[in-house]
């Protein structure tokens, strides 16, 4: 997958699109981590993601879903970044950093202060990319227990940045 116009942006999570990346995702989830039980996969379900806390994202190349993310507040200063994925042939091309950034946006319009983040351990990758976004290592945050499975992450959003991000529109689609 080369070039191409790139798209990032909130859409519903109840569609055929980001159900074929949840989809996809929670192969990968499997195929990464196959002796993590599956009591320590955190998974969202596209239902999960069209509650009012969450906003969805899908990134698009030349209007073909290509990844997702999503942004979902755990109160009136955290918010836990939910559910990151591109799919293979769109890897390598800055789009998780891109995401990240647009996640972190929305984040600051939302008047949220940090940032956190689960992934797996086995997700050297992942990690590699949240740390270079500025993510620390930290622990078990929210609900989450410390399993020996996962891996959590925390950055604190810069006020400064608060004047660049811009609010999303309302979206109708959104239920």
């Amino acid at each position: 997958m080369t070039g191409g116009d790139v798209d990032i942006r909130v859409e519903t999570p109840l569609q055929d699109d980001l159900r074929a990346l949840i989809a996809e995702l929670n192969d990968a989830i499997d195929a990464q981590e196959p002796h993590t039980p599956d009591e320590f996969k955190f998974r969202m379900t596209a239902e999960e993601m069209a509650r009012p806390d969450t906003t969805t994202f899908l990134v698009r190349i030349d209007g073909a879903a290509v990844g997702c993310g999503a942004l979902r507040r755990l109160d009136g200063q955290l918010g836990e970044v939910k559910r990151m994925y591109l799919r293979p042939a769109a890897r390598g091309r800055g789009l998780a950093a891109r995401l990240l950034q647009r996640i972190e946006a929305e984040a600051l319009a939302q008047g949220l202060d940090e940032l956190a983040l689960e992934t797996g351990i086995g997700f050297r990758a992942a990690r590699q990319i949240y740390e270079r976004a500025g993510f620390a290592p930290c622990g078990a945050f929210a609900d989450y227990p410390d399993s020996g499975y996962a891996a959590f992450y925390r950055k604190t959003l810069a006020r400064r940045d608060a004047d660049q991000a811009v609010s999303r529109p309302f979206d109708a689609a959104r239920p």
